[in-house]
């Protein structure tokens, strides 16, 4: 098929298109994992999830480990994570051309922002009929957070809004092959939700595009009504997709006081199905009218949630100190391309590199019961990041985290515990970002970041 010279240069804005929807890989644990389904082990920097004795968030963290129950328990957990990412520095719309300029705007403002992380999760043994049987049920989200900039900040054509929301509900049964051994599995629903956007700097492409380039010298490249940043408009997508994954684990208890827990939570392939909303200037519309992109249109592309192996450990050292010990492995390599293909024949498909490689988390921690109704508890980790260099983006400017975590428990009755944990996650070294966006806009700066969580939990045994 025979494409224009002016409609081949406009059709490398759609990579801004890419850039968004794909984004949707890059909203917080490494990348955008969230591990903050526990306030107990988060009090203990995530250390012991898989093995730690009466946590009712092993429905997800590790199955197996539910047969260690013998009462009926409900548990809800929330997690307040006030995340924080402030940009500093600049760029030049037009790089490398003869209109190459300083981009204009702030530095975006405080990225980050106040988000509520739910949890609850039922365990239920069947002592009475299946003496080896436990099942349990979990909603809760693995991976998800927001970023959103001020919508005139100097990177807002690599990103403005980065809205990703994953949910699962899980139901799972562990079985009791014997008083030290138990296996379980699980199914999970999870629904992801996305929206994403970013502005589109329409002047600096028309001024790239031979045919159109003389509308950037009219009557000069300083008052003309054509140029880098005086055409913008901008790109909103809206997707979301429903799938099945499965969760496994294995507990083993060589004796009363030691603890030994493996969990592994399978990929989850999205099919990302939504619609693509188009701002264009209006003094651009026209010039875009022959070539039928940059309309309003459905799309969609495939997002694959990572795997992740889970190796944890828990040792009751006597009767008030108990040690913990993890680390996890996510499959982050999952994350090679994002293509989005589009309803409309005119839009040409987008593919977005990432090239991500799977990552690891170490933690170790601590419980300290000081009397029969209060356990202080504290834990450190490092979480790696997936991300290299030259794929960093302002939509999760990510790195190496280190984690510093505190926590306590009250047994308030015989049947009800409340926890409340504070963990602080501090980016191990300033995030960079240098990139070049799909209208040709360079960005270069340093990120400010870290996040601090504040949790409460209750927990009830009938």
């Amino acid at each position: 098929m025979h494409t224009s010279p002016r409609t081949r240069s406009l059709s490398v804005l759609a990579l801004g298109v890419a850039a968004a929807l794909a984004g949707a890989g890059q909203a917080h644990a490494s990348a955008f994992e969230l591990r903050e389904n526990s306030v107990k082990a988060q009090g203990r920097a995530m250390a012991g999830s898989a093995s730690a004795w009466g946590d009712a968030s092993v429905v997800v963290n590790n199955p197996a480990m539910m047969s260690t129950f013998d009462r009926t328990t409900v548990q809800g957990d929330v997690t307040a994570i006030d995340l924080s990412f402030e940009f500093n520095g600049g760029g030049s719309a037009a790089a490398g051309s003869p209109l190459q300029q300083p981009l204009t705007g702030g530095d975006g403002g405080d990225a980050g922002g106040l988000t509520p992380v739910p949890a609850m999760s039922f365990i239920l043994p069947l002592s009475d009929r299946f003496e080896y049987l436990t099942l349990g049920a979990m909603v809760s989200a693995p991976f998800g957070l927001k970023t959103e900039y001020d919508s005139d900040w100097v990177g807002r054509y690599h990103a403005v809004e980065s809205d990703v929301r994953i949910v699962d509900l899980t139901l799972s049964a562990a079985v009791e092959i014997s008083d030290r051994f138990s296996v379980g599995f699980g199914a999970v629903i999870e629904r992801a939700d996305v929206t994403l956007s970013n502005a589109i700097d329409f002047g600096s492409s028309l001024c790239a595009n031979p045919a159109t380039q003389p509308l950037c010298f009219q009557p000069d490249p300083v008052t003309g009504p054509y140029g880098p940043q005086k055409n913008d408009g901008f790109i909103s997508i809206e997707g979301d997709d429903t799938n099945l994954g499965w969760v496994g684990g294995l507990s083993f208890r060589p004796t009363e006081r030691v603890s030994l827990g493996y969990a592994y939570r399978s990929e989850i392939k999205h099919e990302i199905s939504g619609h693509a909303d188009f701002t264009v200037p209006s003094n651009v519309a026209p010039i875009l009218a022959g070539t039928g992109q940059f309309v309003d249109t459905g799309g969609g592309a495939r997002l694959v949630l990572p795997s992740t192996h889970t190796f944890s450990g828990s040792w009751r050292v006597n009767d008030q100190l108990t040690l913990m010990a993890e680390t996890a492995l996510t499959g982050w390599s999952s994350m090679e391309e994002v293509r989005i293909q589009f309803e409309n024949p005119a839009q040409p498909d987008s593919a977005e590199d990432y090239n991500w490689h799977d990552s690891w988390f170490y933690t170790v921690g601590a419980e300290y019961a000081l009397n029969d109704r209060f356990t202080l508890r504290g834990g450190i980790g490092r979480d790696e990041s997936p991300i290299a260099f030259q794929h960093r983006t302002p939509r999760m400017p990510d790195q190496d985290r280190n984690w510093y975590a505190i926590g306590l428990s009250w047994a308030a009755s015989d049947q009800m515990e409340i926890s409340a944990a504070y963990t602080r996650i501090q980016m191990a070294d300033d995030p960079e970002v240098d990139l070049v966006s799909s209208s040709g806009s360079r960005l270069t700066g340093t990120y400010d970041g870290g996040a601090n969580l504040f949790g409460i939990s209750a927990q009830y045994r009938f």
